[in-house]
């Protein structure tokens, strides 16, 4: 499968724009406002994409540039939609030398996508993350909350067809 980027189009609604709107009226004149309005704004969407980004920016009467580069130099952001099933490999010390990254080549391989995308169907997104704490089962990899230790790329395809059923 061709590892293509996420075509996820904006899907926001009226009812969090509204949402969004009441929050950054409330924060309106802080000069901290960034940040809290950053977090509530991603507690609303999900994530950041750039509408979102535009309307913070407009609301606060900030920079769209200030606001971008808020939400790219914090990891706790998420500039791309977050599926279902979040899939994070750990690409730590112990993990990578185990053979992680082989493990984030068979996911892209098998769902097309790579670190920081979401399939179209909005079922996976793949993060790849720098420790989990589980260095004595490496290489490790999570599906939201279940930990999955000591795998090979081999594991993969039968992994994810848990999630896909």
């Amino acid at each position: 499968m061709k590892k293509r980027k996420s075509t996820l189009p904006f899907a926001g609604t009226k009812e969090q724009e509204a949402q969004l709107m009441t929050v950054i009226d409330e924060h309106r004149g802080d000069p901290g406002a960034l940040m809290p309005v950053m977090q509530k704004a991603q507690d609303i969407y999900g994530y950041l994409p750039m509408e979102v980004q535009s309307m913070i920016a407009k609301g606060l009467g900030t920079s769209i540039e200030k606001v971008y580069g808020v939400a790219t130099f914090y990891s706790q952001f998420a500039l791309t939609p977050k599926g279902r099933y979040t899939i994070s490999v750990c690409l730590g010390t112990a993990c990578y030398v185990k053979g992680a990254q082989k493990l984030v080549d068979a996911i892209t391989k098998s769902l097309g996508i790579g670190p920081d995308e979401c399939t179209e169907d909005g079922l996976f997104s793949l993060e790849a993350c720098r420790c989990i704490g589980a260095c004595g089962l490496a290489p490790v990899m999570t599906i939201n909350d279940e930990v999955y230790g000591r795998l090979t790329e081999k594991d993969i395809d039968g992994i994810l067809a848990k999630y896909k059923a």
